[in-house]
């Protein structure tokens, strides 16, 4: 295995930096009254339990997601969104001008799009035809400057899972950080790459609560990673990046794994419903295989077939512009009624 040493990746920066040190970060335990913090210290009426910060580090649902995933509170970050846990690995481990990352497009567009907001460079190594990893050109990409690789398992939009074994091949030859984005790993059969944190230190595994729990909402994303990596989370974070409304919510959404993984059953048996029933009509040429709440369905002029659909109310996501996803629509698995809404509108299309 290639050696790992966070502190040759950390930004000089970022390892001078104080962190901002919240009230809630000094005081810690219980108290009757709290005078510390500035807070407003009559409250709204209505809403006087959110007079106060909440938990800058949200320990509960640390806890709780602990002992979900199987993986220390001390391994976990709470972000807003998967989008910020994307963003503060740029802040601290990418210096601006000078370092490069490596995506594998087609790919979740954020990887670039944060990459362009924080001035690093972006190597591309596309994927293969059959939407795996080109790991030759990947090998060439690489020089003393790229401090992250980017992969996402399940994939989007191609909907597949990388080989376990070609990301294990990144993991035990790259000195940089490889992000594993798993947000639609609950739809999928393949296991998580959380539980292998210990073997790799270079490993950061991105997790979501938008898609198998249903809370897109509320923005909340996850990071799990060794603890010298989610201390350069902690040190650089916005001191409350997660409200208490949210808090209080996903905490109360961790007691119903037993509803969540229903949730995730029904999903997948419609998934393949949807993917049985469209690849009869006359429009589709091409269902990818899927391990993801969506479907990567090539039709017959993607782009009139889309307007269609919009025409009938129905909103699908043309990815016809996206390297190796020519006349491509992605479909989100829908209800029963909607994706029988989908198959009848899609069946009257005709280019």
């Amino acid at each position: 295995m290639t050696s790992f040493n966070i502190n040759d990746l950390v930004r000089d920066n970022v390892k001078k930096l104080t962190p901002y040190s919240s009230a809630r970060d000094e005081f810690s335990g219980e108290a009757k009254v709290f005078l510390d913090a500035n807070e407003n210290s009559l409250g709204s009426p209505s809403l006087k339990w959110y007079n106060r910060y909440p938990d800058p580090h949200q320990l509960k649902i640390k806890e709780k997601l602990s002992q979900i995933k199987g993986v220390p509170a001390a391994n976990i970050f709470i972000g807003n969104g998967s989008d910020e846990c994307i963003d503060l690995l740029y802040r601290g481990f990418c210096n601006p001008g000078k370092d490069n990352v490596i995506i594998c497009p087609p790919t979740y567009g954020m990887y670039q799009v944060s990459a362009d907001i924080n001035d690093v460079e972006v190597r591309k190594a596309p994927l293969l035809p059959d939407f795996q990893l080109d790991l030759v050109h990947m090998e060439t990409l690489v020089d003393d400057f790229t401090k992250i690789i980017w992969i996402c398992s399940p994939n989007n939009p191609t909907a597949n899972s990388i080989h376990r074994e070609d990301i294990e091949m990144v993991l035990n030859n790259f000195p940089g950080l490889v992000v594993i984005d798993e947000a639609y790993i609950n739809f999928s059969r393949h296991r998580s790459f959380v539980q292998e944190l210990s073997e790799y230190p270079n490993l950061v595994v991105l997790q979501t609560l938008s898609k198998a729990w249903g809370l897109a909402g509320l923005r909340v994303g996850m990071a799990f990673a060794s603890e010298e990596v989610i201390g350069v989370y902690n040190k650089i974070k916005p001191p409350y990046n997660i409200g208490q409304a949210t808090q209080d919510i996903v905490l109360k959404a961790l007691d119903n794994v037993a509803e969540v993984n229903e949730m995730i059953q029904t999903l997948v048996a419609e998934r393949k419903l949807l993917a049985e029933q469209l690849s009869v009509l006359p429009v589709v040429e091409h269902i990818y295989p899927s391990d993801a709440n969506f479907l990567l369905v090539k039709v017959d002029s993607a782009r009139k077939a889309y307007d269609f659909l919009l025409d009938k109310g129905i909103v699908v996501r043309d990815r016809s512009n996206v390297q190796l996803c020519e006349n491509c629509l992605r479909i989100t698995v829908g209800t029963p009624e909607e994706n029988k809404t989908l198959v009848k509108s899609l069946g009257g299309f005709r280019p």
